[in-house]
């Protein structure tokens, strides 16, 4: 543990908690993309399948469940409870062609071939590009809500901190993942239009717009 990665482990715990606050208050999922929910769903799942097998620490375990647990409800929400309000017109991202593609990097590219390992990687390359669907339908839509705005950052800015706890971690441990840093960086990489969006308008009371 670092200050790096605990500061992008909050960071990652806001995102969730401001998209469930949004949905919640609102009581609309409008401008949120159920079809990035759903990745994200998949990838806690098969990345936090170790919990039946392996103990690490109370930490790592409460953050394991509560993103498992917050993903499904998520996906309830928008779904079920609020499914009136689900923008799906627009949410209409192919994730087969993340998903698949994922898949198979992962039984090629895989530092062990078990399923545990494979399972990792998978959703490893999967969280690189799950948030696809959510950029694709805010440029669909042409803006974005500043609650929407916020989560996306926040999002974000998990990515961002988790490469710098990686180089931490190579400088001071000697330790790298070069899975994780590769796909950390391809997904820093798609977030890097929507941070420059953030800070000149968002951050400046105006509404954040997407080039369709």
């Amino acid at each position: 543990m670092n200050i790096f990665r605990l500061c992008g482990d909050l960071s990652h715990l806001l995102a969730v908690i401001i998209l469930l606050l949004k949905i919640w208050k609102t009581r609309s999922c409008a401008g949120i993309s159920g079809k990035s929910q759903i990745l994200f769903s998949v990838v806690y799942t098969t990345r936090y399948v170790d919990l039946l097998t392996t103990f690490i620490s109370p930490y790592n375990t409460i953050m394991k469940v509560v993103f498992i647990v917050a993903s499904y409800a998520t996906v309830y929400l928008m779904y079920v409870k609020f499914k009136a309000t689900y923008d799906h017109n627009h949410d209409t991202f192919r994730i087969e062609f993340l998903l698949i593609p994922s898949l198979i990097l992962a039984l090629l590219i895989h530092h062990e071939f078990t399923v545990m390992e494979v399972l990792w990687t998978f959703s490893i390359y999967l969280e690189a590009v799950a948030i696809l669907p959510q950029l694709f339908l805010v440029s669909k839509t042409g803006e974005a809500e500043s609650i929407t705005s916020h989560y996306l950052f926040a999002l974000g800015m998990y990515r961002t901190l988790y490469l710098f706890n990686w180089v931490y971690r190579y400088v001071f441990e000697g330790h790298y993942e070069l899975i994780a840093i590769i796909a950390g960086i391809v997904q820093t990489v798609l977030y890097c239009d929507f941070f420059y969006l953030y800070i000149t308008k968002v951050l400046k009371g105006k509404k954040l717009q997407l080039p369709a």
